[in-house]
């Protein structure tokens, strides 16, 4: 099996991305116990300031797709849901390399 990564776009509701930044940082803590996540970083954009992207690298395909189906992800999902403007899943690729990974 290869590595899976990813990188999506959260747009946050007007005024409201520092809010929806901290679900993501408290994802981030929850994927620490999960051996399957091999990185999950939460960053700010410098050029839109509604947008938030998350970069995840994943054992596999399969290893993210389960995560998405865990109590505490759910949970963080439906808490996040009314700061969320819009997702865009900007690309998914396969890691081969690199620092951190």
């Amino acid at each position: 099996m290869s590595e899976f990564g990813l990188i999506n776009k959260f747009t946050a509701v007007a005024g409201k991305r520092e809010v929806l930044a901290e679900y993501f940082i408290d994802a981030a803590s929850t994927m620490k116990e999960l051996n399957e996540c091999i990185l999950y970083e939460v960053g700010l954009s410098e050029e839109n300031t509604e947008d938030i992207y998350v970069y995840e690298v994943w054992i596999n395909n399969k290893a993210h797709r389960t995560s998405l189906s865990m109590g505490a992800t759910q949970k963080l999902i439906q808490n996040a849901k009314p700061y969320i403007h819009e997702i865009e899943r900007i690309t998914t690729f396969k890691p081969v390399g690199g620092k951190g990974i």
